[in-house]
């Protein structure tokens, strides 16, 4: 057996509340999710004006962040280097894999323990939100 840290509620906590600081800051009306080490909800927060459908969007970039072990730009990446093919991986988990920069995985000890996808404004700024939240860590 190997013990592995996850994430508890009180850093799942402490996450959400600096990514909302961030986008508070900024004037930024987002949805914040943070999933743990399998893209599995821990918490959500949709602040006010926040685009509906970024509801899914931040799910499926936490998930697609999570399920990678890396930033959900990465797969935007490939796909925008001319690499359609890999489009079929949207499909992932019920098709919740969202290919877009704004999913950031939370890495410790070079082990994925859980991600913060964010989505309402542009992707660099989700990107930013998010890992603003991972940064409240340490």
């Amino acid at each position: 057996m190997i013990t592995r840290k996850a994430l508890t509620l009180a850093d799942v906590q402490k996450i959400a509340a600096a990514a909302e600081a961030e986008a508070v800051k900024n004037n930024w009306n987002v949805c914040i999710a943070v999933a743990d080490d399998g893209g599995h909800l821990l918490h959500f927060q949709r602040l006010d004006g926040a685009p509906l459908h970024s509801i899914a969007v931040a799910l499926g970039k936490a998930q697609a962040a999570a399920y990678g072990r890396r930033p959900s730009k990465a797969y935007e990446d490939v796909v925008a280097g001319g690499r359609t093919a890999f489009l079929t991986m949207a499909g992932a988990n019920g098709g919740h894999f969202v290919m877009l920069e704004g999913g950031e995985p939370i890495m410790v000890d070079g082990i994925c323990i859980g991600s913060v996808g964010v989505s309402g404004v542009k992707s660099d700024q989700d990107a930013q939100v998010a890992r603003a939240g991972i940064a409240a860590l340490g």
